[in-house]
């Protein structure tokens, strides 16, 4: 049983780690930044411990700080929220040795899914398909992967995520200076030049499988649909994902079962899946051994709570759902607020928010840090908060998220809010079933106007 949680992240992840573990009577201490000593999290945590200065390098992501305080702070077990050290396996031996326990998973399923090389092997292990494609040391390597594959291929960093050191390269006489780049992206993300090759599939959809395990059952909690996409970063997230045929969703689903129980998974996880639009093969990709941003909406439509589940797991407990305790209804949606311009490229846009007014009602859900006078710092990712909708049906619940949208009102910064509208209102995504493609027609067809 965990009774003191140290919270290693910020934001919005950490606003929603307190509310859980307060509800189950679990003291919190939050590890916050020199920039985060004043935020709404740090205000509403039973304790605050400084991790160091703002940049993360320095506080989030240094690795000895992070235990330092968390021994400090007594604490029995660490929840890592999403980013920062959640999936670092040296973490997690860290806190091992200080005798803290981490709400994950064990260190062999970090190592084993942190590597995307190796997870593609584990993966093919556990009976799972995978895009056609492989390591690529060299040059050399990369191009004879490449003709292999047939192109277009996607380069991808085997240490990475978030879309950091992916190309998509669509001609043989490209392909060398695009490696360079990858390679280049990818030891400054990560630390670690190496990239593999994989065959682009151009018409395809990425859709996910919740999952949870004990280390010895494991369950799923239905599929999620993250296609919508800029740059590999995901915009819009709903469960579950639409249009799917049966076939497919059973087929994605029993996968992900397999690919847990064959890693003696414990805590939540993710396994994420390419789904070819034309042919309704689909391709295993990578498992995020974490808790993930796009969350709520399987909470939405299972009335499971995640985090409870983690916490629950982390402190010795089995599963204490079956399968057949899982019945999913109606469909949520789920869009990020962030600090970001988006007719302006992206551009991040921090400070402060003279006016956060955020959206209520039925079947809306808010999970934000940012209140009036809440401030972004330009140190961390830009993101505000998420809007969720549920309904009854899929129509229902993108009716609820374009109202909800309309009522929202942020001042003082600009925010993602009028794009997400803007895509809410699109024919394409009212019909559903859009694929990863999306965002590129939709950006251009913007411009057009």
């Amino acid at each position: 049983m965990i009774r003191r949680l140290f919270i290693a992240n910020r934001g919005e992840i950490a606003l929603r780690v307190l509310r859980t573990a307060k509800r189950l009577g679990i003291t919190t201490i939050l590890g916050v930044s020199e920039a985060d000593a004043a935020s709404l999290p740090a205000r509403l945590a039973d304790e605050v411990q400084l991790v160091g200065p703002a940049p993360s390098p320095l506080s989030y992501l240094n690795v000895d700080a992070v235990v330092a305080a968390a021994i400090a702070a007594k604490a029995d077990a660490v929840h890592p929220g999403y980013g920062f050290l959640s999936e670092n396996a040296g973490f997690s031996r860290a806190l091992s040795a200080a005798g803290i326990t981490l709400v994950g998973p064990d260190v062999s399923s970090l190592e084993a899914m942190g590597d995307k090389l190796m997870a593609r092997q584990v993966g093919q292990q556990a009976g799972l398909p995978v895009v056609p494609g492989g390591e690529a040391a060299t040059p050399q390597d990369a191009l004879a992967r490449a003709r292999e594959t047939g192109f277009p291929v996607l380069l991808k960093a085997v240490s990475g995520g978030g879309g950091k050191g992916m190309k998509r390269v669509d001609r043989e006489e490209d392909l060398s200076a695009m490696i360079a780049m990858a390679m280049a992206e990818a030891q400054a993300s990560f630390g670690d030049p190496r990239i593999y090759v994989e065959r682009f599939v151009a018409s395809g959809r990425h859709v996910e499988v919740q999952v949870l395990g004990d280390g010895h059952d494991a369950i799923h909690l239905g599929t999620r649909d993250c296609s919508i996409q800029r740059r590999f970063q995901k915009l819009v997230e709903e469960a579950p994902a639409p249009l799917l045929p049966d076939a497919t969703r059973a087929g994605l689903e029993a996968s992900a079962v397999a690919l847990t129980r064959h890693l003696r998974y414990r805590g939540a996880g993710t396994v994420e899946f390419l789904v070819d639009a034309d042919t309704g093969d689909f391709f295993f990709l990578e498992m995020n051994a974490r808790i993930q941003v796009e969350h709520p909406v399987t909470e939405a439509i299972t009335g499971v709570d995640l985090i409870e589940q983690q916490l629950l797991i982390a402190g010795g407990a089995r599963l204490s759902l079956t399968q057949g305790a899982i019945q999913p209804h109606g469909h949520a949606i789920e869009v990020r607020i962030n600090a970001e311009d988006a007719d302006a490229d992206f551009r991040p846009s921090p400070g402060t928010a003279r006016r956060a007014a955020w959206p209520a009602g039925p079947g809306v859900r808010v999970d934000t840090h940012i209140a009036t006078g809440g401030v972004v710092p330009p140190y961390y990712d830009s993101l505000m908060g998420k809007l969720i909708v549920h309904g009854a049906t899929r129509a229902d619940a993108v009716a609820r998220l374009q109202a909800a949208l309309g009522a929202l009102q942020i001042e003082g910064l600009a925010t993602t809010a009028p794009l997400h509208a803007r895509i809410a209102a699109d024919p394409r995504f009212v019909a559903g079933g859009v694929d990863t493609r999306f965002f590129d027609a939709f950006a251009a067809t913007q411009e057009a106007r």
